[in-house]
């Protein structure tokens, strides 16, 4: 057996710790944050997707049901952060949490 690789799982142990530091370098490079331009029209995109339907008819049962199923549509992780726990209510204005939502969206 000359020419064989004597340790073939540690050789592609290697190749593919390679392969993931290299790709991992590729994602963090390509990350931009996201912009406020570029945010409004995702979320039209979710208002758009909540009235056709997409996202059942909780979703289009008030104004605030709305306005919680297209937080949660646009940023999912940034919604369980920051509103999941706690959804906005009829009425409520809570500056401090949009704040935080868009601080969220922007990382």
């Amino acid at each position: 057996m000359g020419g064989a690789i004597k340790y073939p799982k540690a050789f592609l142990g290697i190749i593919w710790g390679l392969f993931l530091l290299s790709s991992y370098q590729v994602i963090a490079k390509s990350r931009v944050p996201i912009s406020d331009s570029e945010i409004r029209l995702k979320k039209n995109e979710c208002y758009a997707d909540i009235e056709s339907g997409l996202w059942g008819q909780q979703c289009k049962s008030s104004v605030i049901a709305e306005e919680n199923c297209a937080l949660q549509c646009l940023s999912p992780v940034c919604y369980e952060l920051i509103y999941e726990s706690d959804p906005l209510e009829e009425g409520e204005k809570d500056y401090v949490r949009s704040s935080e939502y868009k601080y969220c969206m922007h990382r």
